[in-house]
């Protein structure tokens, strides 16, 4: 299975399929046996880099897909 990143409005990044999450010095997140999690963007979480839901009424940006520039040579 792919892995599929979506990008909620007001919200997290969702994270869906086959992944792995590490952290700076490579050391590997358990997660348990997820297949789905939502990571924080909005800086709030207790819980980083998981979202905990404490974005709800504090982080606005409606998400809407869109060409990034060509890539640097």
């Amino acid at each position: 299975m792919s892995t599929i990143i979506t990008v909620l409005n007001d919200g997290s990044l969702r994270v869906k399929g086959d992944f792995q999450i590490v952290d700076g010095d490579g050391q590997e997140y358990d997660l348990q046996g997820r297949e789905i999690v939502s990571l924080c963007r909005c800086g709030l979480s207790k819980n980083k880099p998981f979202c905990d839901g404490s974005h709800k009424g504090n982080f606005e940006h409606k998400a809407t897909a869109f060409a990034l520039p060509p890539k640097k040579v």
